[in-house]
């Protein structure tokens, strides 16, 4: 496989933005999201690297929840005990219950692809936006001992439009290079009642590598 162009690459990766839409689907403070700090507009090289520190309203969101395995890629999550199975492939995973989901998509690569350089691209690619509006908080945040940006976006301007929580890393799984990316979504009016179970949700992910 040839090695592709960062910027056809963070172009996929946005349009992946997309998938949950289909099941549809004022901005928060910082501090909602449980972490240690927030981003800002220097260097993505120059960022701290975060790790979850839920809060005591995302560790309760998951009180009772179910835990979930993909088994074709060994990443597990605690969800919900009401979200259910939308659909699950070898490369596509998909719970939720109306108009709340976690969505989320392998990309494999090849075995020399620039992945800490793709990385940064996402990185700069989330701070156009937030210099944009688009999006209200950006990080990097290690998951489980892996690395990845994290991303937060603002509210949209219609109450049923979608607003999404991302996390995007490299992982090196079953001989492959692969893109992990997960998205947590609900619609405008619903996201602040349901974004500590969002946060607790993408925190919960345990993954292979």
């Amino acid at each position: 496989m040839k090695q592709i162009p960062l910027l056809l690459l963070l172009a996929f990766s946005l349009s992946l933005c997309n998938l949950t839409e289909r099941f549809t689907g004022k901005k928060t403070e910082d501090s909602n999201s449980g972490s240690t700090s927030s981003g800002s507009s220097k260097s993505g090289s120059n960022q701290p690297v975060e790790k979850p520190n839920p809060t005591a309203a995302q560790k309760a969101a998951l009180d009772g929840g179910q835990t979930v395995k993909w088994d074709q890629q060994g990443i597990t999550w605690t969800l919900p005990a009401n979200w259910r199975k939308v659909s699950v492939e070898k490369l596509m995973f998909n719970y939720g219950t109306p108009p709340t989901f976690i969505g989320v998509n392998i990309s494999p690569m090849a075995d020399d692809f620039p992945a800490e350089t793709s990385l940064d691209a996402f990185y700069k690619g989330a701070q156009d936006r937030m210099k944009n509006g688009e999006v209200d908080e950006l990080k990097w945040l290690e998951i489980d001992g892996l690395k990845g940006v994290q991303f937060r976006e603002s509210n949209p301007d219609k109450p049923d439009g979608l607003r999404r929580l991302q996390w995007m890393a490299y992982r090196k799984y079953a001989g492959q290079t692969q893109l992990v990316n997960i998205i947590l979504s609900s619609d405008g009016k619903t996201f602040p009642n349901v974004q500590d179970t969002l946060y607790a949700v993408l925190y919960s992910t345990k993954i292979v590598q």
